[in-house]
C-alpha cells in the first residue's frame, strides 16, 4: 500500500475501494437516560466490507 502526497487527489471511489478492501468497524453506543436513570441502551457495531476480502481472509459469507 503506498501512502498518498498531501498535494494528490483521492476520488471517492478509490476512497471507497480502498476501504472495503480492507474492510471498516464502525461501533456506537446510544444511552437514553432521565432524571439519570438509563431508559434505553443501543450498542451498534457493523463491519462494512466486500464479500470478496472476506471470502480471501477465511471468513465465512452469508
Amino acid at each position: 500500500m503506498t501512502l498518498a502526497r498531501p498535494d494528490d487527489r483521492l476520488a471517492l471511489v478509490d476512497l471507497l475501494d480502498r476501504l472495503l478492501a480492507g474492510g471498516v468497524v464502525l461501533t456506537g453506543d446510544v444511552t437514553i437516560s432521565l432524571a439519570d436513570v438509563d431508559l434505553v441502551h443501543v450498542s451498534l457495531r457493523a463491519l462494512i466490507s466486500s464479500v470478496e476480502t472476506l471470502a480471501r481472509d477465511g471468513r465465512p459469507t452469508p
